[in-house]
């Protein structure tokens, strides 16, 4: 039961190539999601980004036409001491901040040491976190659109435990990303946007 992230502007040649493998596909929309049921009793559930409904005709041109990304939406990105924060107008970025504070890594020290380190690294990262959350109130401040987030699933709590932040939306995917940077964070950008497609092959 293979799960696939295709861009939107692939999606038909994707459709097309299932057809094409799998046989005449009849396309249908069920609980907020355009399937295809193939000849050779192959199918797909296809999931709109975001997690928005699609509640449109059983057709692939007016799925895509759906699949379009939010006028306002934004992405959040926490890892160890890493963040990366983005305002997004559709498919450009309106506004953004990376940075990085400085978290240690674990120890094998035993005893009061190992305490103190896990103290001092403890503080480290909520500083972290802190500087995160400030950037995060200012470039999303009013965003209307959803909030996609990833990297270190604690982390993202803590930023988003900001009072600042608690009117946000948080829609997903959630995106399993590295140490945030500018590359991360333009392939984040893109996954964000995909669409998801679950495919039930006849032969498992």
């Amino acid at each position: 039961m293979p799960n696939v992230a295709v861009p939107v502007a692939r999606i038909q040649r994707w459709v097309d190539n299932f057809a094409a493998r799998h046989g005449e596909t009849r396309l249908a929309v069920d609980s907020g999601a355009l399937t295809g049921a193939a000849a050779d009793g192959s199918s797909f559930i296809a999931a709109l980004p975001f997690e928005k409904t699609y509640a449109g005709p059983a057709e692939v041109e007016a799925f895509i036409a759906a699949s379009a990304a939010p006028q306002e939406w934004g992405l959040l990105l926490v890892r160890k001491g890493g963040f990366a924060i983005a305002r997004m107008s559709g498919g450009e970025i309106a506004d953004h901040k990376i940075g990085r504070r400085h978290v240690q890594g674990k120890t094998k020290a035993g005893g009061w040491s190992q305490q103190r380190f896990a103290r001092r690294r403890a503080n480290q990262a909520s500083a972290a976190y802190e500087a995160a959350a400030e950037h995060a109130a200012r470039i999303l401040d009013g965003l209307r659109g959803p909030l996609v987030t990833g990297g270190d699933h604690g982390g993202v709590d803590d930023v988003l435990g900001d009072r600042r932040l608690q009117a946000l939306t948080v829609a997903g995917p959630w995106l399993p990303v590295q140490d945030p940077n500018r590359a991360v964070l333009d392939q984040a950008i893109e996954d964000a946007q995909k669409v998801r497609i679950e495919v039930l092959n006849a032969d498992g």
